[in-house]
């Protein structure tokens, strides 16, 4: 493991950096361009076809160097090393963090205990590849003899996220004549709505479930059961209808599954970053196993990137720093993500549960309370939708949201203008934050006074711009990891271990002694819960 470092307060660039940003603050970005004739084109950083504006940020060379230093301080590198070695830097559960080996090619070698861990990724991915193309070519017939139309993955957060997000995606490269479907959400209406047009004969359900107990995913799994027995009755079809990605044999074949059919992965995966693992087989029929390993290839090109290039022009890094630089001295709350592509539009809600159940921590990896804010709010809608929503409170508001708009230079679906037109949004969304209208200006085009001030824009608004060339799967894989990477670099800064989520689990294990009271023929005691849960819960008992 990487050597302890001191706490980020004591760190001499963190204390350097509390300086600079009382003289920078004041400084509007107008002021920055106009000192510096070449910032646009010189504050700009490109890898591995992702060009990175970053010029429009409340930053100076000095910013920069000293952000930089206080991820050498912070033992970046080393924590980088200590990741995509094998080390157990997940310190809460022991585990090594390992979905750089999900993508690694099978001529790399990565160790976990001393065991090589690549070998068995691959033939992992191979079995996946075997099965899709069977599911794809009409192969895999359903317990009537017909072939598979609809596939539905049945999972939750990471289980569910990635999936549902690289799918809507990569939509342009699905097989159409395919129907997918994704449940999680444990409130019935989710699966009834699924299943609401499709036919039991002819639908595969894929069960994500590591331990295969999860309650919201295997209580959608078994109402999936209950559904295609209604009508193929005989307990024999579940092994056409399921299949499982699990590790817990034993539940998986309790349940119908035949295990020949459950596809593993292993404890250093988590949930969050799983969509390339066996997580993503509903990704691989979609998308066929070709396309899928494109996607790997994306992911394994920023790694590399992210692993061996200097700060300075690492794409995740100069992104953690810059947004541990607008939470940390600048109040921010919040991150925007503006994907002016449809195609993401589930984007930033994949990023949502990467980020927050990543960096929502409040304590070290020493377990002493972190002297910092930590784990910025990340959300966002695709461009140019947002334009007509919530935009104006980030150009006219009174809180600092810096956004990160991504664009692409080709169109996946060219239609007329109509690419061109989004992607002058993009630019001209980033230069109104950053350069807004100031009331002289205003006054210029004629505007009554009264109305001056309400036609004023600030400015001084960041933002990131990122221009990519065209949505492929190897591009979406890219994405996926240079924000996986820019969560690390910002977990590392905080000292905090990005990779446990304990903050899930005190809500769950409360729901599932609340379910028994609920169930229960007689109302929980009075002493069994606060008055207002006491009281919602039998009120609900009441009333349902």
């Amino acid at each position: 493991m990487p050597d302890q470092v001191a706490p980020l307060s004591q760190r001499p660039a963190w204390k350097a950096l509390t300086a600079h940003a009382a003289t920078l603050k004041p400084q509007h970005l107008r002021d920055l361009f106009k000192s510096d004739p070449a910032r646009g084109t010189r504050l700009t950083a490109e890898a591995e076809g992702i060009f990175l504006d970053y010029s429009k940020n409340r930053v100076t060379d000095d910013t920069l160097k000293l952000l930089i230093e206080l991820a050498e301080q912070s033992g970046l590198k080393p924590h980088i090393e200590a990741m995509f070695t094998g080390q157990k830097i997940n310190i809460t559960e022991n585990r090594a963090v390992l979905h750089v080996a999900l993508r690694a090619p099978a001529s790399e070698s990565i160790k976990v205990d001393g065991e090589d861990v690549v070998p068995e990724v691959h033939k992992v991915l191979n079995k996946m590849a075997a099965f899709a193309d069977q599911v794809r070519s009409g192969k895999w017939l359903g317990y009537t003899d017909k072939p598979i139309k609809n596939i539905v993955n049945i999972g939750i957060g990471g289980s569910d996220l990635g999936p549902v997000m690289a799918y809507e995606a990569l939509k342009h490269y699905s097989q159409r004549d395919l129907t997918f479907r994704f449940v999680s959400n444990v409130d019935g209406t989710d699966f009834v709505e699924a299943v609401h047009d499709l036919d039991p004969e002819e639908t595969l359900f894929l069960v994500a479930s590591k331990t295969f107990t999860t309650l919201e995913t295997m209580t959608n799994a078994h109402s999936a059961r209950s559904w295609t027995l209604a009508k193929l009755k005989q307990t024999e079809a579940i092994a056409r209808h399921f299949v499982a990605i699990s590790t817990n044999d034993k539940e998986v074949a309790k349940f119908g599954i035949d295990t020949a059919n459950m596809f593993g992965f292993w404890d250093w995966v988590g949930g969050r970053y799983s969509m390339d693992s066996a997580i993503g087989l509903s990704t691989m029929i979609a998308i066929g196993p070709d396309n899928f390993r494109k996607l790997l290839a994306g992911f394994h090109a920023m790694d590399v990137h992210f692993r061996t290039t200097p700060f300075e022009k690492n794409l995740p890094v100069l992104m953690g720093l810059l947004t541990v630089w607008y939470t940390d001295f600048f109040d921010a709350q919040t991150v925007a993500i503006l994907p002016y592509e449809q195609y993401l539009k589930r984007f930033p809600a994949y990023l949502q549960q990467l980020t927050m159940e990543s960096n929502g921590k409040h304590v070290t990896l020493d377990g002493t309370h972190v002297d910092a804010d930590t784990g910025p709010i990340y959300w966002g809608e695709p461009g140019t939708n947002g334009q007509h929503s919530f935009y104006q409170l980030i150009h006219q508001g009174t809180r600092l949201i810096p956004c990160d708009f991504i664009g692409f230079s080709k169109a996946v679906n060219p239609l007329g203008r109509h690419h061109d037109m989004l992607m002058a949004n993009v630019f001209a969304q980033a230069e109104a934050l950053a350069f807004g209208k100031t009331a002289e200006e205003v006054k210029a085009e004629g505007v009554p006074d009264a109305l001056v001030p309400h036609k004023v824009f600030e400015g001084n608004r960041p933002s990131n711009v990122l221009l990519a060339n065209e949505l492929t799967p190897e591009m979406l894989g890219k994405l996926v990891a240079l924000y996986e990477h820019n969560v690390f670099t910002q977990g590392v800064i905080w000292s905090i271990d990005s990779f446990d989520q304990w903050g899930v689990e005190l809500g769950k294990v409360l729901a599932t002694k609340i379910l028994g009271e609920i169930e229960s023929p007689t109302a929980p005691a009075p002493t069994a819960h606060d008055t207002s849960t006491t009281n919602l819960i039998n009120r609900y008992r009441a009333t349902k």
